[in-house]
């Protein structure tokens, strides 16, 4: 590959364990400067020392990304760090599992808070240091942000609320050479599954699916950095996106009920 990310700045959110965390010390070990924002200080304090023991150079700021200022902090740190932004990797998401019917209102709203306004409150600072460097921003989306999944409700909508917002930010910068790429993995063994929301709010605990047929975060990472290095819209990185989004243009309601077999075969499926 004759591109590369290295020396490139990149600013990572969710940073601290899964896909977040792969990203990290993927790019890292291939010289990119790793700006890594999460919740846990504790663990980004001790991946950002673990990459800069292995010759990689990290940077961390703990953040909330539905909290505004502390967004603006994590690219105030990217620039102060190491001088400008060259992509920004809006990772920092929450699942669910439950049917409509029974789901609490509020869970709902914590999903879209997360992974959409978590996304545009970090698009929002970052925005004219990318312009500057003509960089990436990436959004890691998911087959349900390709097509509405069952027992998904809030995760489905959060997702593609934030497709909309990206491929609206792609149009408006046609002409300032923004990159912007839709990132849709299928299901990966990360935390993110464990960290789910019930109906009530809980968390869901152990995953229902077998992790063995599942992708892993590191395929994941490298897989969204040739996406990057290519300048892709949409980075789908299975069959099963791929026949998602294919099957959609002209089978929409068979794609429906292969959809609802599917998830209503889950161990323990909401569906009744």
């Amino acid at each position: 590959m004759k591109k590369s990310l290295k020396d490139k700045v990149i600013v990572i959110t969710g940073a601290s364990s899964g896909i977040g965390e792969a990203m990290a010390r993927v790019y890292a070990a291939q010289g990119a400067c790793v700006v890594l924002g999460a919740r846990s200080a504790e663990k980004l304090a001790a991946l950002v020392d673990e990459i800069r023991k292995a010759g990689g150079q990290a940077a961390w700021c703990a953040v909330d990304v539905v909290k505004p200022e502390e967004c603006k902090a994590l690219i105030d740190t990217a620039v102060e760090k190491f001088g400008r932004v060259d992509v920004l990797i809006c990772n920092a998401g929450l699942s669910m599992r439950a049917i409509f019917d029974d789901v609490d209102l509020e869970v709902l709203h914590r999903l879209m808070d997360v992974n959409f306004w978590g996304t545009v409150n970090c698009c929002k600072y970052a925005l004219p240091y990318l312009q500057q460097t003509k960089g990436s921003v990436v959004g890691i989306s998911s087959v349900a942000g390709l097509h509405g999944l069952p027992g998904r409700t809030g995760y489905s909508a959060s997702k593609y609320a934030m497709t909309g917002f990206l491929e609206t930010l792609r149009i408006e910068n046609l002409k300032k050479g923004l990159h912007v790429m839709v990132a849709c993995p299928g299901f990966t063994a990360s935390n993110v599954r464990f960290s789910a929301l019930t109906a009530d709010g809980s968390q869901q605990g152990a995953t229902p699916r077998n992790e063995a047929k599942m992708m892993t975060p590191e395929q994941v990472a490298r897989i969204v950095a040739r996406g990057i290095l290519k300048r892709k819209r949409l980075c789908l990185m299975e069959i099963e996106g791929r026949a998602t989004h294919f099957v959609k243009k002209f089978a929409p309601a068979f794609l429906d009920r292969m959809f609802y077999l599917v998830m209503s075969r889950e161990p323990d499926s909401p569906f009744k």
